[in-house]
């Protein structure tokens, strides 16, 4: 690389698309950005975000709640305006080109975004793994189709998507940092 184009590299922002379908997710990614924010100071993020993830510096281009259905019926009745909403994202981060995509949670949307992202120029990871290793193992072959990495929160996940042949890092759970190691009995008692 020449040293005009390696110092263009140096100043150029990290550029992520992110999507966040539901409150935990907005807590995760807040998390992440804030963590990424310490290492690469000119990190730009963009996508689907919780009030947190803003708040945290990621740029919006539709909030969380677009995604944050539950249960088949609600599904089914908001599918078409999802579809939507999925066809928009894709045209929207190819234009935009991040360099990574990160799909926080809601696999079930993610995963088909990610897959559909994934090629030269963009990589994709999914944070938090979805639960393959209790059901549905079958689908631990779409996640490593889909995904160039996975996010795991449980330390034993990441074992298991290794003896898949999908990488994958455990990076722990962000809340548990704030459960406390040893108990405030005075505290308890108010």
């Amino acid at each position: 690389m020449s040293a005009p184009r390696a110092r263009a590299a140096a100043t150029e922002p990290l550029r992520l698309g992110v999507v966040a379908g539901e409150h935990s997710g907005d807590q995760l990614g807040a998390a992440l950005i804030a963590a990424l924010r310490e290492r690469v100071p000119n990190l730009s993020c963009f996508g689907v975000a919780g009030p947190k993830m803003i708040a945290a510096g990621c740029e919006a281009w539709w909030g969380a709640e677009e995604l944050a259905v539950m249960g088949l019926t609600e599904v089914l009745w908001h599918l078409p305006r999802l579809l939507r909403l999925r066809a928009a994202l894709i045209r929207r981060l190819r234009a935009a080109r991040p360099h990574v995509f990160i799909g926080i949670d809601a696999p079930e949307f993610n995963l088909r975004l990610a897959r559909a992202l994934r090629g030269p120029g963009m990589r994709t990871v999914q944070y938090v793994s979805p639960q393959v290793w209790a059901w549905r193992q079958g689908r631990v072959r779409t996640i490593g189709a889909a995904c160039d990495l996975v996010l795991c929160l449980l330390p034993f996940e990441a074992k298991f998507y290794a003896q898949h042949g999908v990488p994958a890092v455990f990076v722990g759970h962000p809340l548990a940092d704030q459960i406390p190691l040893a108990v405030d009995r005075e505290a308890a008692r108010r």
